[in-house]
């Protein structure tokens, strides 16, 4: 089987993880889907290229090749809901972000399907993940994994009311960082005036962040999720190149702040 992720190995502590990035479908599996599923628009798109500015600061950059309507490899694998009571996808998405069906009529994923996707593809990214998180550990005396995250933040009632804020901090309520750490990010955010932004809102970190994170064994784990208004079209997923230079700006400050 062709590889399903790509990981680029850095020498700082910092792993960069972009879960939602991958945008493509099997042929076989995309044919039991609706015609707007098809082309995977719940995806983070152009997420990879906003961290690239990581790659100057030594980060560790892990992406992976399928949609997240494959198997979404920020869910636990067992399913549980990580934000109970309120309107959210699954493991293997039955519904897009707007509420609307993923699959045709009668070809959603048996129990045993989604057991073997967790298999094929949701398991060896995490276990890439484990292994470069113990890796830079050991080389450095603690790590930072960083989740970077962009989802349509303009409507989108099926998950959230209003609009969503510019950037989303997320740490799972202040448990999955230092809080020495997180006071810096926060001071980054609130040094800049050109995006508006909130910690631990309505995304405060999603099972990657929530399960790998372990500050007293100096492990720290962030959530950041961006409106993609910041960098691109909501509606045609085209690139921006000038908003996405000053989004960027400020991931890059982020990063430095988690690396210091």
């Amino acid at each position: 089987m062709d590889a399903i992720f790509e990981l680029h190995r850095g020498t700082a502590a910092l792993l960069v993880s972009v879960p939602h990035d991958g945008s493509e479908i099997p042929p076989a599996l995309a044919s039991r889907m609706t015609e707007r599923a098809r082309i995977a628009p719940d995806t983070d798109w152009h997420v990879s290229r906003l961290y690239e500015v990581a790659h100057a600061l030594g980060a560790s950059i892990l992406r992976p090749r399928y949609s997240r309507y494959v198997v979404d490899l920020n869910r636990p694998p067992d399913d549980t809901s990580l934000y109970p009571g309120q309107n959210t996808t699954g493991l293997c998405p039955a519904v897009q972000f707007t509420g609307e069906p993923v699959y045709l009529e009668g070809q959603a994923p048996s129990d045993d399907e989604i057991a073997q996707r967790v298999q094929t593809y949701w398991r060896p990214y995490h276990d890439a993940l484990q292994a470069e998180l113990q890796r830079l550990r050991e080389a450095h005396g603690r790590v930072v994994l960083w989740e970077g995250h962009t989802i349509k933040g303009s409507a989108l009632p099926f998950l959230f009311e209003g609009r969503l804020p510019d950037l989303n901090l997320g740490t799972s309520g202040g448990a999955s960082c230092s809080p020495a750490l997180q006071a810096k990010l926060e001071a980054v955010l609130g040094a800049q005036d050109e995006f508006d932004w909130v910690a631990n809102g309505r995304f405060k970190g999603g099972y990657i962040t929530r399960h790998y994170a372990s500050p007293a064994d100096n492990i720290d784990a962030v959530q950041l999720e961006m409106s993609q208004r910041l960098y691109m079209d909501e509606e045609t997923f085209e690139w921006a190149p000038a908003r996405a230079s000053r989004a960027q700006a400020v991931i890059r400050s982020l990063l430095e702040a988690a690396l210091a």
